[in-house]
């Protein structure tokens, strides 16, 4: 056979292949594209509701959550009217509300590569946010202010141990511990319940002086009475300073997301002539006693 004769075959066989390249970079392009569709999904904020799975055991049902500096805000409603800070730290994982559509996560991810994808552990049963709605709502507490004091003591951990021997997430020494009935301080149900009860306790023993109830929290009723108020203690001064800047923190926020819901087309109703009182965390406390304790 003469190479003129060949030459066509050669030919045939070139565009033979070449449907095959322009196929494998078509099928790159496109797993390429997905790969990147599905990162940019993983990326925005779950708008559907979602829960933080903690490395403690314990998750937080929330709305949608936000990184700022080295915590994660989950905020609890869908308006911002309501947030937890919780350290990026001691947090697992997010997964989808279980009452909520499925939403991209990272298994969604690995199971575009050749990679097996990461297999979570099952939802904890106890939801941290409902502990403490409960906790809050038996002893008559702003769940917000409950929310401060875990994260001014432990930080959302549960094994949390201070060097002077206090446990759990309200941090409970063991001697108030047994008085409040609290018989295993790392039982994040029974620390939460206990911790409620004693800061109610405290806020009843000052008249609802929210700054001196927290001092006494912190370095003990003995304390406050002693010096007629907050200790000249760093420690405490700093910690009461803490927990109020946070919990007012939330309360700024669900004033102005009050503040944006009772806007409307209508005509504007007229101003009180003494106008809104500045909001302050004693007034913020008085205004949840209007009922003598049990």
């Amino acid at each position: 056979m003469s190479a003129a004769s060949r030459q066509p075959s050669s030919r045939s066989s070139q565009a033979d292949s070449q449907p095959l390249l322009v196929r494998m970079k078509r099928f790159c392009a496109c797993r390429a594209v997905r790969i990147i569709t599905v990162l940019v999904m993983a990326a925005l904020p779950c708008l559907a509701g979602e829960v933080a799975v903690l490395k403690n055991g314990f998750s937080i049902q929330h709305a949608r959550h936000e990184v700022v500096g080295s915590v994660t805000r989950l905020y609890v409603n869908a308006d911002g009217a309501s947030f937890v800070d919780v350290p990026t730290a001691e947090i697992d994982h997010f997964e989808a509300a279980p009452d909520a559509a499925p939403a991209v996560t990272r298994l969604s991810v690995a199971s575009t590569s050749n990679r097996q994808p990461r297999e979570f552990p099952a939802r904890p049963v106890t939801d941290l946010s409902t502990v403490v709605n409960e906790a809050s709502g038996r002893y008559r507490l702003d769940p917000d202010l409950v929310n401060s004091v875990i994260k001014a003591e432990s930080g959302f951990n549960v094994r949390a141990v201070s060097p002077k021997g206090a446990q759990g997430l309200m941090q409970l020494m063991p001697g108030t511990a047994s008085q409040l009935g609290v018989p295993n301080a790392f039982d994040a149900q029974a620390n939460v319940e206990g911790g409620a009860k004693y800061l109610r306790e405290l806020l009843e023993r000052y008249n609802f002086d929210l700054i001196k109830a927290l001092a006494a929290y912190n370095a003990g009723p003995q304390r406050v009475e002693q010096f007629g108020g907050v200790p000249p203690y760093y420690e405490t001064r700093a910690y009461v300073a803490r927990v109020v800047r946070d919990f007012n923190k939330k309360k700024v926020a669900q004033e102005k997301a009050m503040s944006a819901t009772k806007k409307s087309p209508g005509p504007k109703k007229k101003a009180p002539a003494s106008g809104t009182a500045p909001l302050t965390t004693k007034t913020t406390i008085a205004a949840k006693e209007s009922t003598p304790s049990k």
